[in-house]
């Protein structure tokens, strides 16, 4: 059975850095995306970040882009998301989420596996 846990959320002050893991385990083979997705309280749920494992291609929501990395390191399974100069605006619940699939990553898509979240907290 496919799985994902995340890890590394906090608090920090705008301008600060966190990093976020999704350790992903059971998965067959490497076509599969891995994103990262974001819900503040009262608003929609919206994409941030996601790579498709086997090339390592990346794909970044315009309101991170410059800011949050997201990688992949093959030894360990493990989907990082480092998040930079952190804004009010990035607080929210974390989730990383996975489909099997070929082609770049899309926020757009349905993703089948869902992670259960980790807090960002970011004060002014």
């Amino acid at each position: 059975q496919e799985q994902l846990v995340e890890s590394g959320g906090g608090s920090v002050q705008a301008g600060g850095s966190l990093r976020l893991s999704c350790a992903a385990s059971e998965f067959t083979g490497s076509e599969y995306s891995v994103g990262w997705f974001r819900q503040a309280p009262g608003k929609e749920r919206e994409g941030v970040a996601c790579i498709l494992i086997s090339v390592h291609s990346t794909n970044y929501a315009d309101s991170v882009k410059g800011r949050f990395t997201i990688s992949h390191d093959y030894s360990n399974n493990t989907i990082y998301l480092q998040m930079d100069n952190l804004k009010p605006e990035d607080h929210g619940m974390y989730y990383c989420a996975a489909r099997y699939g070929y082609g770049r990553c899309s926020f757009s898509l349905e993703y089948t596996y869902w992670g259960q979240g980790t807090q960002v907290s970011v004060s002014a």
